[in-house]
């Protein structure tokens, strides 16, 4: 059997697998946010319609993985789940940590970990709010659309600041982003258009693709990738209405897209 090359290590760059999930090569440090390595098929009511563009072996160590939410398969598989719990950290929601247990970290949105980079300085990990859903949406007893999600912003000196969306569907949680964090050089933005039957009269829970054009405007990044638009049945709205949408906005020498497992700069 032929091995697959490991994936070499990167200065400032993000590769997405399939689905929502992404590595971040950012200040020495190998980060992977929403991890999800299963093969397709069905996961409760969801189905699976693509594997990963890279196996969890290709990736080797990693130092941080990010899970904005644990409650659904799109987000966090098994094989994602045994990726994660093997980390030396894991940052998530409060609820989430609380489940899952050690090595997981819970973080409520605006509340900061630092963690030391190769060599010299610190990398920042921020995260931020997200709503999974309408804004108008019906709300669980912790005030929550849909479940309880986070982003993550990651900062440090000398490197650019990325901003990780989760699974939101908000503009205005955006624009609180946008307001509350300054200047933010690239976006990783959960996009797709997700729709479940049953659901919030099958509104998006997720930016359709306008709205994730509308969410690289008002972050004014000059570096967005979209993710989480394909590999699953519920997603809507794929690669070319995204490219479509940042077209009509004027935006798309801001859009960074290409096929998974492409290396993409993060650097403005």
């Amino acid at each position: 059997m032929v091995t697959s090359p490991a994936l070499a290590r990167q200065d400032c760059a993000a590769l997405v697998i399939g689905g929502p999930t992404t590595v971040l090569d950012l200040g020495g440090l190998r980060i992977v946010s929403d991890p999800t390595f299963d093969a397709p098929g069905p996961q409760g009511y969801l189905t699976k319609t693509q594997g990963p563009a890279v196996t969890e072996e290709q990736i080797g160590a990693v130092d941080v993985v990010l899970v904005s939410h644990d409650n659904h398969a799109d987000n966090f598989d098994e094989r994602g789940r045994a990726f994660a719990m093997n980390a030396p950290v894991l940052f998530t929601t409060t609820g989430a940590a609380k489940r899952l247990g050690t090595p997981a970290v819970g973080l409520r949105p605006w509340s900061t970990y630092t963690l030391t980079r190769p060599g010299t300085g610190e990398v920042n990990v921020t995260a931020v709010p997200a709503v999974h859903g309408p804004e108008d949406g019906d709300r669980d007893p912790d005030g929550y659309v849909n479940c309880e999600v986070i982003g993550f912003v990651l900062s440090g000196s000398a490197l650019p600041t990325v901003y990780i969306s989760g699974d939101n569907a908000s503009l205005r949680t955006v624009a609180e982003i946008a307001r509350r964090v300054g200047t933010i050089d690239a976006a990783i933005l959960h996009a797709g258009a997700a729709r479940v039957p049953g659901k919030f009269r099958h509104r998006a829970v997720s930016l359709d693709s306008i709205r994730t054009a509308a969410a690289a405007a008002v972050l004014g990044a000059p570096v967005n990738i979209p993710v989480h638009y394909d590999g699953w049945a519920h997603f809507t709205e794929g690669r070319d209405a995204i490219t479509r949408a940042f077209d009509d906005a004027g935006l798309t020498a801001a859009l960074r897209i290409a096929d998974h497992g492409t290396w993409l700069s993060l650097q403005p």
